[in-house]
C-alpha cells in the first residue's frame, strides 16, 4: 500500500523526501498524499482520493494485491469532493470544481458513481447531464441537470440506492427536499419535503427521515418530527434566548428513542435521549467543560453509542463503557497512548476497521484492525516526508481572562526549547463564531516553531465547543471583549515567562486578521507587528455588504457584529493612525468572504498614516490561498516579515538555503 501510495505521488509531481532544513516551508505546504481513505464493506478494496496539481482522483485499490482496479478522473479543475461505498461493489462521489477566476474549488451539487471493478463512471445528478454526463451512459433524466444534490444517508434494506438532499440552481435560501437516488439508473423518487429552509435531515434504522432541523431568514434553529414516512411534520422545539438548538443525531435499535445534542443555557450541549412516546427527555451524557467533537455509533446503523470530546486533548466516552463498541476503542487508545484514534470506516461484519491515528506532531496514519485476531497493520501515511520526532509539542492550556471568564487554547513551543522566554506569535483563529482551534497537527503552528517562535491559539469568547453561553458572549464583542481575551492570554504569556514581553506579533486570518490589526491599534506597545490574511478590516462595509447579500445574512451580522454607531471606531481602517508597527496584508481578489477591497482599504490608510505595510495579493485567489505556489510564497513572505521584527528564521530555497526577505 505504501509503495502504490508512494507511486500515485510521484504521478502527481510530488516526492516523499524528508524535510532538509528548519523551515522547510514546502513541507507544510505540499498536499497530502491522499485526502480520505475508506475500506470497502465486504473489505476486498480500499477507496482514496488523491490530490494531483490540476485535479484530484479517486482510486479503487485491491486490498490483497495493492493494484489499482478503478479510477474516477473528472477534467482540469474538478476535484472529488467526497465519496460513500453504497455496497460492496459500487460508490458514489460529490464533486468540486474551481469556477471562472477562483482558486480554490466549490462543491458543484453533482453526484456520479462507479464499479470497485473500474466500470465507466456514471453521472447520476448535475448540471452536465444534458453534455451527456462526461461520457455518462445514463440517459440524462428530467430535470436531473436543475438541482443540486447531496448525500444524506445509506439505505439499510436497499443497496442500490442512496438518500439524497435536492435543492435547486440558483435559489439563495432553497427549500430542500430528500429523494431515493438509484446509484445505477439516476432515477429520483421523492421521499420528503421540508417544512423550513437551510434544511438537514435524519433518518431512523430503516432509512426512513424522522427528524428535519433548519432555519429560516431569522437564523432561529427549528427542530420538526413525523412519526414515520408519509407522516405530516410536527415543531418540536424552536431556539430561544432562554433554550438552546436541539439537534437529531440518532435512534435506539428499536426507534423508540431519538438521541439528540442539546445545547444548554449554561455550560456544554448534552447527549438527550427522547422517548418518542411520551416526549420525555433524558440526558445521557455530557462533558463538564467541552462540547461534543463527534458521534460514535455502531457499525452500520444509525444508533449512537458514545461520543468524542476534544476537552484539551481528544478522548471518547460512552454510554455503556461495557459494550463492544467501548472495548474497541479503549483497547485502540492503549495500543496508540496519547494519540488521536478513530475509526473511520469497518466492514459490514465489523471484523475489519479502517483505524485514524493522529497526534500533535503527526498528520496521521491509518492502520487496519482485525478485531477477531486483535491485530493492526500499518497501511499508509499521510505525510512520509515528514518525521513527527522533529516536530514541535502542542499542549493545552488554561487561564482566566479579566472578568474571571475561563479560556482555553493551545501552545506550541518549538522543539528542543526551555519553553521560556520565547519569541511569541499570538495566532488567533478566523469565524470568529462557533469555530475553534483543537489539538493536533497544524501547519502553521509547526511552521513557526521551526522558525523558533512559541504560537498561542486562544479559543477567545464567540468559539464554538463550549457552550451555548461561551459562544453567545461573544455577540457584538468585534474589538471588544474577544480583543480583550487575546490581550489577556498575550500577557498570561508574558506572566508565565514563556514569552519575551519584547518579541510579540500578532498573526491571523480572516476574523483572525482583524483580530491581529485590532490588537495593534488598540494595545500599543504590547505587539511589534501583526499580520492580516484574507481578513475583514471595515465593519461598516462588511456590514452592508450582508445586508445586500441576503436577509438571512443581514439579520446574521445584526444580531452578531454590533449596533451602528459602534462599528466604524472598531474597524482597524479607520483608525489605522493608532497602528505604530510593521504590518503584513495578504488577500484573493476572487475572495467573497472578506473581498480584497478590504485589505486595499487597510493598506492603504495605514500608508497614509506612514506605518510601514507589505502586502501579497493575488487576484484569482479566494478566502484563502489555494495554489500551492501561491502558498509557499505567502508563508515565505510571512517567516521573513516576522523574522525582522522578532528574529525568527526564515524560509529555505530549494537548494537549502535562506531566502533573503526583500
Amino acid at each position: 500500500m505504501k509503495r502504490l501510495v508512494l507511486g500515485l505521488a510521484l504521478m502527481a509531481g510530488g516526492s516523499f523526501m524528508p524535510a532538509m532544513a528548519a523551515v522547510d516551508v514546502g513541507a507544510y505546504v505540499k498536499r497530502d498524499a491522499f485526502d480520505q481513505l475508506k475500506i470497502s464493506p465486504g473489505g476486498e478494496y480500499y477507496a482514496a482520493t488523491v490530490p494531483q496539481e490540476d485535479r484530484s482522483i479517486l482510486v479503487v485499490i485491491d486490498r490483497a494485491t495493492t493494484k489499482v482496479t478503478g479510477s474516477f478522473k473528472l477534467p482540469v479543475d474538478n476535484y472529488v469532493a467526497d465519496f460513500r461505498w453504497v455496497n460492496k461493489d459500487r460508490l458514489v462521489i460529490s464533486v468540486a470544481q474551481k469556477f471562472g477566476l477562483l482558486d480554490s474549488p466549490q462543491l458543484t451539487g453533482e453526484l456520479f458513481a462507479i464499479g470497485a471493478n473500474g466500470s465507466k463512471p456514471e453521472m447520476l445528478i448535475g448540471y452536465r447531464v444534458n453534455d451527456g454526463g462526461l461520457g455518462t451512459t445514463i440517459k440524462p433524466k428530467k430535470d436531473n441537470q436543475s438541482i443540486w444534490g447531496y448525500l444524506v444517508d445509506s439505505l439499510p434494506a436497499d443497496d442500490k440506492s442512496v438518500l439524497v438532499s435536492t435543492q435547486p440552481y440558483g435559489s439563495a435560501d432553497p427549500w430542500s427536499s430528500a429523494q431515493r437516488l438509484d446509484v445505477y439508473t439516476g432515477r429520483l423518487t421523492v421521499v420528503a419535503k421540508t417544512p423550513v429552509q437551510d434544511a438537514r435531515f435524519q433518518t431512523d434504522n430503516k432509512g426512513v427521515i424522522r427528524f428535519v432541523n433548519g432555519s429560516s431568514s431569522d437564523n432561529v434553529s427549528r427542530l420538526y418530527y413525523r412519526t414515520g414516512g408519509g407522516a405530516e411534520w410536527e415543531i418540536l422545539s424552536a431556539e430561544s434566548d432562554s433554550k438552546g438548538a436541539e439537534y437529531p443525531v440518532g435512534f435506539s435499535a428499536d426507534d423508540k428513542t431519538a438521541y439528540l445534542l442539546v445545547e444548554q443555557v449554561s455550560g456544554p450541549e448534552a447527549l438527550v435521549a427522547m422517548d418518542l412516546e411520551t416526549r420525555k427527555r433524558t440526558e445521557v451524557l455530557r462533558d463538564d467543560d467541552v462540547d461534543p467533537d463527534g458521534v460514535i455509533y455502531r457499525n452500520g446503523t444509525r444508533i449512537p453509542v458514545g461520543l468524542y470530546f476534544m476537552d484539551g486533548k481528544p478522548r471518547a466516552a460512552f454510554l455503556d463503557d461495557k459494550s463492544p463498541e467501548a472495548r474497541l476503542q479503549h483497547g485502540l487508545e492503549a495500543a496508540f497512548p496519547g494519540d488521536a484514534v478513530r475509526i473511520t470506516s469497518q466492514t459490514a461484519d465489523g471484523r475489519l476497521a479502517l483505524v485514524s491515528v493522529s497526534n500533535d506532531r503527526n498528520p496521521g496514519d491509518f492502520y487496519l484492525f482485525d478485531t477477531v485476531a486483535k491485530k493492526a497493520a500499518h497501511v499508509v501515511a499521510r505525510r512520509e516526508w515528514l518525521d513527527p520526532e522533529q516536530q514541535a509539542q502542542m499542549q493545552p492550556v488554561k487561564l482566566a481572562a479579566r472578568d474571571g471568564l475561563t479560556l482555553h487554547g493551545y501552545l506550541t513551543t518549538p522543539k528542543g526549547s526551555s519553553g521560556k522566554g520565547l519569541p511569541l506569535v499570538v495566532m488567533p483563529h478566523g469565524g470568529p463564531f462557533d469555530v475553534n482551534d483543537e489539538w493536533g497537527f497544524n501547519d502553521e503552528a509547526q511552521m513557526l516553531s521551526a522558525a523558533g517562535y512559541a504560537v498561542l491559539q486562544l479559543n477567545y469568547r464567540g468559539s464554538g465547543g463550549y457552550g451555548r453561553a461561551f459562544l453567545h458572549a461573544g455577540a457584538r464583542e468585534w474589538g471588544g471583549a474577544m480583543q480583550d481575551d487575546l490581550t489577556d492570554a498575550t500577557k498570561w504569556a508574558i506572566e508565565q515567562g514563556i514569552a519575551d514581553k519584547n518579541r510579540i506579533c500578532l498573526y491571523g486570518a480572516s476574523y483572525g486578521g482583524y483580530a491581529s490589526l485590532m490588537g495593534v491599534a488598540k494595545e500599543q506597545g504590547l505587539y511589534k507587528c501583526a499580520a492580516g490574511y484574507v481578513g475583514v478590516y471595515d465593519l461598516p462595509k462588511i456590514k452592508n455588504e450582508l445586508h445586500s447579500d441576503s436577509a438571512r445574512l443581514g439579520n446574521w451580522a445584526a444580531d452578531w457584529l454590533g449596533k451602528n454607531e459602534q462599528l466604524a471606531a472598531l474597524s482597524p481602517n479607520r483608525i489605522a493612525e493608532r497602528i505604530k508597527v510593521p504590518v503584513f496584508l495578504a488577500a484573493g481578489g476572487e475572495d467573497k468572504t472578506a473581498p480584497i477591497e478590504h485589505s486595499k482599504m487597510m493598506e492603504a490608510a495605514l500608508r497614509k498614516a506612514g506605518t510601514p505595510v507589505e502586502t501579497l495579493y493575488y487576484d484569482t485567489e479566494g478566502h484563502g490561498f489555494y495554489k500551492p505556489e501561491h502558498r509557499k510564497e505567502f508563508y515565505t513572505r510571512l517567516l521573513a516579515f516576522l523574522s525582522r521584527s522578532l528574529g525568527g528564521g526564515v524560509a529555505t530555497t530549494g537548494g537549502g538555503e535562506a531566502k533573503s526577505a526583500k
